[in-house]
Order: C-alpha cells, then structure tokens, then sequence
C-alpha cells in the first residue's frame, strides 16, 4: 500500500471490523460509517479492533458534509451496506461524489446467494447468477451498479461474494454454548462458509492487486451444516444435538429459503487470482483454533 492513503468503510460491521484488525499499519487513517449518530461518537472514541477510526453516521438517505470530505480523501472504499429495494444506498446518495474522487479500488461485499439453486452441483464465477431470494436480487442489482460504475468512472471494483460468515462469537461453538444450534438434516443439502478473517483477507489482496471483477470468497470444502455442530460438540465435549428433520424443524421463510438453495462453490480465483492463502481453509481448521481461542467454553458477550 501506499503510505498516507486512507481507507473508507461503508458499514461498519462484522466483517468489516475483521478488515480493520487485519489492516496493521496498512493505511494512515481509516474512516468509517455506522446508522447512528450516538454510535459513531461512541466508535470514534473508543477505536476499532485496536485502531484510531473516525466513524460518522450514515443511514443511507443522504450525504452529509462530514461524509462527502471523507469521500473525497478516500484512496480505498470498502462497500459493507446492504441494498434494499431502491437499490444501493451508498451509491444512490453518494455517486457525485464518487466519481469525483480519486479513487484507487473499490471492494464490494455480496454474497453467493446470487448464484440461486444448482441441485448440489459446483458453481464458479463463470455461472450466471439465477437469485431466487428478494435479497439476492438486490444484492445482484447491486454488484451491476458497483461494477457500472468502476467502468465509467475508470475504478477496478473487486466483487467479492461471501458465503456463510463465522468466526470469533458467531460460531457453532457459541451456538451450542448458549443451546441455540440445531443439527437440521436436509438430505444432500450442503453449505460454504468462510471465516471472517479470510473475508478480510480477500478484501485486502483486491485493494492490494487493484482487482476488478468478481471472486468468491468462501472455504474449500462444502459441507452439511449438521456436521459442523456435530464437530463442534466434539470439540467440547458436550453431547451431540439431536437430528431435526427439515420437514420438522419449523424454519422461518428466511431459513427455509437458505435450504431451499443447495451449491457447491469453487474459490480458484481466490486462491489464484487475489493470491489468498486461507487461514481456515475448512470449518474444522477454524473451530479448533476458536476452541483453543476460547469460543464457547465462556458466557458469550454481548456483540
């Protein structure tokens, strides 16, 4: 990285946090925005997984002064803010001043949701997007817009689409700590997910090689979800959940839309392209280093 850049953060959130922690001594000064005003104060003075960071609000509605001379000494924009149903926010507030600013690389945060259903078969970027969720609808409309975007304006827009994030307190260790997992069977049903400090990884290698384009950012080895918790009590020694059958298991519309969507997803641009070498290359990996950490042998805190 280039000394005295700064780096702009829309949402301040999970796995955004991770990228602040992972960033060192990467960038001279990192600002960030959260909805409300209160929190912001409260982040600004406290800092960030160890770092000094402004944080402004932003609820998405309007641009403020505050948030337009951030904007405009940004060098790298880290986009964490979901879309809704008018589209992206940041873009639909803030484009004017985007596209003046002298901007070195965009990385967009989306999700493998867009891919929809392929029956359990392998999906790579190459796979046309078929969304079937309202929300991965919009989360495509928006990976189009960001990347319309970085063409007109001569930005690369890294387009990175997560599966399912854990790590430090949102895990299945936690889960079963606080008597909230569930071992669900779905026959054939199987899942990715990626630690959050990979997620951070990935956004700093796209900032890092200036890339444009999308990559998924996710593990090397789906798998069902029940034998994540089934190694995570293991791991703890604590008895092994019962089986819950999908039919039985009274999911909400949204978990019944997650399972209702089954695909393996390859990371080779990942890997090869963005040149990241996975710290937890599969769920077992990382949740012993979290049992090690201490994940779900204490009282969770509150987030």
């Amino acid at each position: 990285m280039d000394d005295m850049s700064t780096l702009l953060i829309f949402g301040l959130g999970y796995s955004s946090v991770a990228t602040v922690r992972a960033s060192g001594k990467r960038y001279e000064r990192i600002i960030a925005t959260v909805r409300s005003a209160e929190r912001a104060a409260a982040l600004t003075a406290s800092g960030v997984a160890g770092q000094a960071v402004s944080v402004i609000p932003f609820d998405g509605s309007r641009m403020s002064d505050d948030l337009a001379q951030a904007i405009g000494q940004a060098d790298d924009v880290l986009v964490s803010v979901p879309p809704n149903d008018q589209g992206d926010p940041v873009l639909r507030a803030c484009t004017p001043a985007l596209s003046s600013a002298h901007l070195r690389a965009v990385s967009y945060l989306s999700t493998v949701g867009v891919y929809g259903d392929h029956d359990g078969g392998w999906v790579d970027e190459t796979t046309e997007p078929k969304p079937v969720s309202p929300r991965s609808l919009e989360r495509l409309e928006a990976e189009r817009a960001w990347t319309a975007f970085g063409q007109a304006n001569g930005v690369p827009v890294a387009i990175l689409r997560l599966s399912g994030i854990y790590g430090p307190g949102n895990n299945a260790l936690v889960n079963l700590r606080r008597g909230t997992a569930r071992r669900i069977i779905k026959l054939g049903q199987v899942f990715n997910r990626i630690h959050v400090d990979d997620i951070a990884q990935a956004v700093l290698a796209g900032f890092e090689r200036r890339y444009s384009g999308v990559v998924n950012v996710t593990d090397d080895e789906p798998s069902p979800a029940q034998d994540v918790i089934t190694y995570a009590a293991e791991l703890l020694g604590v008895p092994v959940p019962p089986d819950i059958p999908f039919e039985q298991a009274g999911l909400s519309p949204m978990g019944r839309s997650f399972y209702g969507e089954c695909k393996r997803v390859a990371n080779r641009r990942l890997k090869g392209e963005l040149g990241v070498n996975l710290l937890h290359p599969n769920f077992r990996v990382a949740l012993q280093a979290l049992a090690a950490g201490g994940d779900g042998h204490a009282e969770p805190q509150d987030p």
